[in-house]
């Protein structure tokens, strides 16, 4: 208490206000209307959400301050050290106010302005301990008068009496701003040294002390020098204080510093399910929710998403988001040169030297490590030959070859791209001055064999071998203008392992695996057929493949379906029907067995939106989302058990680990599992002998389905495993033809197969086990599953040409006979 009054006493002479007989007084009067010190003593400051994927591993976070608050122990010893060095020094021997802070802070702005340095006039310096910092922050105004900061002063003092030192200390150290929106010490070891407070050295935690001054003008990533000069003068201090040797110092000094951030988002592909999760936490956490769930806070939506240091494990795996991913993008990619070129990103006259020298000095740093796995860079086309062109990377230059660029003809929607003849002059497709994305091209080898005969081969691009002067083999690429989502769902526990919602998520933050909704054309189809099994049909059922119109009883307006590919092939079993995707035939078994018997199946298998009691129906004209797709299909792959709730958010805990939310596999049962066998059979033919056999993975038991909406705008492929079920859509955000042929086989399928391609091994090479009630037999050359005690042709009236409308009589005799 002496001593508070003994520095009330400095203060008010220092300042001129009062003489020291009236301190008391003032110190009753000033007390008054002080505000409580428990926003101190309670202290929660915002803190950030952290997201995790299912092993484990830090996906992201969301936060509006980003501070992760630790308790001392886990703060490494040299940082209260280096911060109370440079800050409060006196810490735990005054009562909140320094005597000797102040009058340092009195002398040395009575020097400013009788004259200091230049640089100095018109600075301050306040003298507040770091209880009085703490005060100025959590509780009075920053303004700069003797009245606050008389109030500053008393309640300094109230807060050392209510908290211990080290209790204090632990706020201000959670609290502190240290740029970069790192807030709190845990925050700044990872953003400036990419580790844990505590393992922060001595030399690191003099840069991180010497921070909060001028998080700006010391930040060491922009001003390492300042940075420095800054960590010097802590370390300085501390040894004039005899808190560390001379020998700490010197080693200290000397240790080199690596300045970079720990890497908090480190899979691949992740903004698309960290998008989604946010969305969900939002609406989970909204005022409505949080008050049916019991749970008090004075936050709620993304205030409480953003700032209450949520912990929120994750069904995703990072391997299976990083392969799909990966695999969208190369689909899309190969889409984009198909589709043809669509010209450079930017022309640039190669006389203006302004424009040049900027691009030069965009490039300064180009080195052929940039090239490496298959990255791309913008490259500046100096010249163009008929056989390829010549582009500028920074100090090197490349070579792009006629054949690297072959596939950069004119588009043309009507021709498909393997029919177009490949570009036969450079000329037609570059220009110089032209910018343009380029990527490594394999590397030309000659090698000499018996008798000195040489052999010319291709080798995959190595950075370390292109000299200075060399010529780097380019290939020319585009980003696509068309777009896809992948959404993947194990069948046992309903966890959605991957998903991806674009191209490129800082793009556009619009996830097509979630929020977009399109026809998925004959994808659907599985729903159709699987129906048909219940209401009379089996794999062998004759179905017909001809001429089919159909009235609508209430508009009047005729409908014709048609084949993709225009032609009719005649009676088939249904089997085939289904391999083949014939539209004729999937119409004529949802008229004979009824749409409202297709709705219902639809809605067994958890699709989402209000079916229209329409024949077209069956064809998939009704918008869906990838990921209802998936999770329809994962009743097929799991003896008729579908999910019922796919599931991203595993669990919700608060900051201090008690759980808010826990989401349990959600699974029903929805078909029969002779059903579900059945159309698991029928569906690998469709992978093995019929439009998905691009998806196909040897060894693996890949079931699925292709679909093309009506001129070409959308393409899908939705496949499975006993495990996993993936669906894969590909197509333009405004609709709009994708291209002559690029339908869903050729189109989506190969995305498939080159996410499923990685990520197999991590599940049983198992295929499906039939269950009790299933015979086969061969029927027509096939080997076929069908219910027991089940006529193989089924009850369902078999489909033959007296069923064909009048109107379509003529067109039989022409196209099928």
């Amino acid at each position: 208490m002496k001593k508070f009054f003994a520095a009330m006493l400095v203060l008010f002479l220092v300042t001129g206000v009062l003489g020291a007989s009236a301190v008391a007084l003032v110190f009753y009067w000033m007390s008054r209307d002080l505000p409580n010190i428990t926003r101190i003593a309670d202290f929660q400051p915002p803190q950030a959400t952290v997201v995790l994927a299912r092993d484990g591993s830090t996906l992201g976070q969301f936060f509006h301050e980003k501070r992760f608050p630790v308790p001392l122990s886990q703060i490494s010893r040299y940082i209260p050290m280096s911060v109370l060095a440079i800050e409060d020094a006196d810490f735990y021997q005054h009562d909140g106010v320094s005597p000797k802070g102040i009058l340092r802070a009195a002398w040395t702005n009575f020097r400013r302005r009788a004259g200091g340095p230049a640089s100095d006039k018109g600075k301050t310096d306040g003298g507040s301990t770091i209880t009085q910092q703490i005060i100025k922050q959590l509780i009075l105004t920053p303004e700069r008068t003797y009245e606050r900061k008389m109030k500053e002063a008393i309640l300094a003092w109230r807060v050392e009496r209510h908290l211990t030192k080290d209790e204090i200390l632990t706020v201000y150290l959670n609290h502190i701003f240290f740029g970069n929106n790192a807030y709190g010490v845990e925050a700044a070891a990872r953003v400036y040294f990419g580790k844990h407070a505590t393992n922060i050295t001595l030399a690191e935690s003099a840069v991180i002390a010497g921070l909060p001054q001028a998080p700006s003008a010391y930040n060491p990533f922009r001003h390492p020098d300042a940075a420095k000069a800054r960590q010097m003068l802590v370390l300085g201090r501390m040894r004039t204080l005899g808190w560390i040797s001379e020998e700490e110092y010197q080693q200290a000094a000397a240790e080199p510093l690596v300045y970079w951030s720990m890497n908090e988002n480190p899979v691949r592909g992740a903004g698309w399910y960290l998008e989604e999760v946010r969305r969900q936490l939002i609406d989970m956490f909204s005022e409505a929710n949080m008050q049916r769930a019991g749970i008090a806070s004075r936050l709620y939506g993304e205030d409480f998403v953003y700032e209450s240091g949520l912990t929120v494990e994750t069904a995703m795996e990072p391997e299976h988001q990083d392969a799909a991913e990966r695999a969208l993008r190369r689909g899309l990619e190969e889409h984009a040169r198909r589709y043809g070129w669509l010209g450079p990103l930017e022309k640039l006259n190669l006389a203006d030297k302004q424009a040049t020298a900027a691009f030069a000095q965009s490039q300064k740093s180009f080195t052929p490590y940039d090239l490496a796995g298959e990255a791309w860079v913008k490259g500046l086309v100096t010249a163009v030959d008929q056989k390829g062109a010549d582009v500028q990377l920074g100090a090197y230059k490349g070579r792009i070859d006629l054949k690297q660029m072959s596939w950069a003809r004119v588009p043309n929607l009507k021709v498909a791209a393997q029919n177009a003849p490949a570009v036969s002059d450079a000329r037609k497709v570059l220009n110089p001055g032209d910018l343009i994305w380029v990527c490594a091209a394999a590397e030309k080898q000659v090698t000499t064999g018996p008798k000195g005969k040489k052999t010319e081969s291709e080798v995959p691009f190595d950075p370390a071998r292109i000299q200075p002067h060399a010529v780097i083999p380019l290939a020319l690429r585009q980003y696509p203008a068309v777009q896809g989502a992948v959404a993947s769902i194990e069948t046992r526990t309903g966890d959605v392992v991957a998903l991806v919602g674009g191209y490129q998520f800082g793009e556009s933050h619009f996830n097509r695996a979630t929020q977009s909704r399109r026809q998925p054309g004959s994808s659907f189809k599985p729903i159709v057929y699987s129906a048909a099994i219940d209401n009379g049909f089996t794999a062998a059922t004759t179905l017909l493949d001809a001429p089919f119109a159909y009235i609508n009883p209430w508009t009047g307006k005729i409908w014709r379906p048609e084949n993709y590919e225009v032609d009719f092939q005649g009676p088939m079993p249904l089997r085939t029907a289904l391999v083949k995707s014939r539209n004729t035939c999937t119409v004529r078994v949802g008229e004979q067995i009824g749409i409202p018997a297709v709705i219902q199946r639809a809605k067994d298998l958890g699709f989402e939106p209000n079916f229209p009691n329409e024949l077209s129906v069956s064809l998939g004209a009704v918008a869906v989302s990838p990921v209802n797709m998936a999770q329809a299909y994962t009743a097929f792959a799991n003896n008729g058990i579908v999910v019922n709730r796919p599931r991203l958010i595993i669990s919700v805990k608060d900051a201090v680990g008690n759980t808010l939310y826990k989401q349990d596999p959600d699974l029903r049962q929805a078909i029969s599992p002779q059903n579900a066998f059945i159309m698991a059979c029928l569906l690998k033919d469709v992978v093995n002998y019929g439009t998905g056999t691009r998806a196909k993975i040897e060894g693996r038991f890949i079931a699925g389905k292709t679909g093309t909406t009506n001129e070409e705008h959308d393409a899908w492929f939705v496949g499975f495993t006993p495990y996993l079920a993936t669906a894969v859509y590909v197509g333009f955000d405004q609709l709009a033809p994708l291209g002559r042929l690029e339908a869903g086989g050729r189109t989506a399928a190969p995305i498939f197969n080159y996410y499923r391609s990685v990520i197999e091994n991590q599940y049983p090479a198992d295929d499906y086990k039939a269950p009790e009630g299933i015979v086969f037999a061969t029927v027509e050359g096939l080997y076929l599953p069908f219910k027991a005690n089940e006529p193989l042709y089924g009850t369902a009236a078999p489909q033959t040409a007296d069923q064909i409308p009048a109107q379509a009589a003529e067109d039989i005799f022409k196209q099928l006979f």
